[in-house]
């Protein structure tokens, strides 16, 4: 009898290379933490990263991006080691992009079988893989739409001709897309539709401009949306050890001592977050411009705490956000002093610090209370006669707080 012929039907695992430069504002030590950060991406992506490859130079070399001799190497070792993917730590111009293919397929360029993606290009592809919501996933689209436009002369064709995988989860595949009219036309539509999601969602924002608004912000991955999750009391919303787990603002009614306010979970910033995203992202931002109070958390567990921090307050500044913050260092149950800068200037703008582990659940009710005072002292601005701060001995009977989604 013959044997039954099977077929192996699991997703191929991607292998990647990651490239970066060191330069004169990017030395060897930054340059390993950033590529670290851009193996975590591939990681979230399910890629297999092989092997880290960095050269130094003044600048990037114009046409491909490394210089002739390293290019050759990565080259060689791509195809010894059947390489799908080669991840750039840095945005690629379509030249770039297009002189890389060429070196890495020869002749075969239109079927190429090793992809050439840049930083933006992969985080658009986590993006899209999160994106939840219909306003989601047409920001996703739309910053999609705008990064592949100025790149249709190289990308389009070879887009529709591969099968998928890392890079590839594009806006659309058919031929008739390589017609940058239609994709202006496209990139219009989107727009529309955006603006319109946004109308709705400006009118639901109005619906409730009586409550006190707290918004949660911070790097990608620091516990954002567990700490929420212990916050609201509902298990309905997920947080992955992953990069971008939440794409999708989150917001929850939470009352504190029958003291409502909104909170919201916001989208996590990142190291040279594509402008695209920023741009598309902003309707979803708005929840940052119009909270009442900020919960910047940092993940004090790692050693680039200070710089994540750091790149956080230069996106809110760069959103011309100021408000009242409480600074919430998570993950303290991975705490080792010796892995963490001295954080002591921290005190210098007299910022409130909080020390929390979502996952041990220490210090919440210090969080809380935190957040309570500040909440109620708004809403004495707004209402002067509303009810009293809680005392630190009424405080210590409080009860954990009640969710009314």
């Amino acid at each position: 009898m013959q044997k039954k012929q099977t077929y192996d039907t699991a997703k191929k695992q991607e292998k990647a290379i990651l490239v970066a430069l060191i330069t004169e504002q990017q030395n060897e030590e930054k340059t390993k933490i950033y590529l670290e950060e851009l193996a975590f991406l591939a990681l979230t992506l399910e890629m297999q990263v092989q092997k880290k490859f960095t050269q130094r130079l003044s600048k990037p070399e114009t046409h491909t991006y490394l210089g002739k001799g390293k290019l050759a190497e990565v080259v060689e070792y791509a195809h010894f080691h059947e390489i799908d993917v080669i991840i750039f730590d840095d945005d690629l111009s379509p030249s770039q992009v297009r002189n890389l293919e060429k070196a890495f397929n020869g002749s075969e360029i239109d079927n190429a079988k090793i992809k050439i993606i840049d930083r933006s290009l992969l985080i658009l592809d986590i993006f899209s893989m999160r994106a939840k919501t219909t306003q989601a996933r047409t920001q996703v689209e739309l910053a999609q739409y705008q990064y592949l436009y100025p790149r249709l002369t190289r990308m389009w064709t070879h887009l529709s001709k591969q099968k998928g995988g890392i890079g590839m989860r594009g806006p659309g595949e058919k031929e008739l897309e390589t017609d940058r009219r239609i994709i202006k036309d496209k990139i219009g539509l989107l727009k529309e539709k955006l603006a319109k999601i946004e109308q709705q969602g400006s009118t639901r924002r109005k619906a409730r401009e009586e409550m006190i608004r707290v918004s949660i912000v911070g790097y990608t991955n620091v516990g954002k949306s567990s700490l929420m999750r212990h916050l609201a009391k509902t298990e309905d919303i997920q947080g992955e050890n992953k990069l971008f787990a939440t794409v999708d603002s989150t917001v929850r009614k939470v009352v504190l001592n029958n003291v409502p306010f909104l909170l919201t979970d916001t989208v996590g910033f990142i190291r040279k977050l594509p402008t695209l995203l920023i741009e598309s992202f902003k309707s979803t931002l708005t929840e940052i411009l119009e909270a009442d109070i900020l919960l910047h958390i940092a993940d004090i567990s790692t050693p680039y705490c200070e710089e994540q921090i750091g790149i956080v307050n230069q996106t809110l500044t760069d959103l011309n956000v100021e408000k009242e913050t409480i600074l919430i260092f998570n993950k303290i149950d991975f705490y080792e002093a010796d892995d963490v800068p001295n954080m002591q200037y921290l005190s210098k703008n007299n910022q409130k610090v909080i020390y929390t582990s979502a996952v041990t659940k220490q210090n919440l009710k210090e969080l809380k209370q935190g957040i309570y005072d500040l909440v109620v002292e708004k809403y004495y601005e707004i209402y002067p006669n509303y009810l009293k701060p809680l005392s630190a001995a009424d405080w210590g009977n409080f009860e954990n707080i009640e969710n009314n989604i």
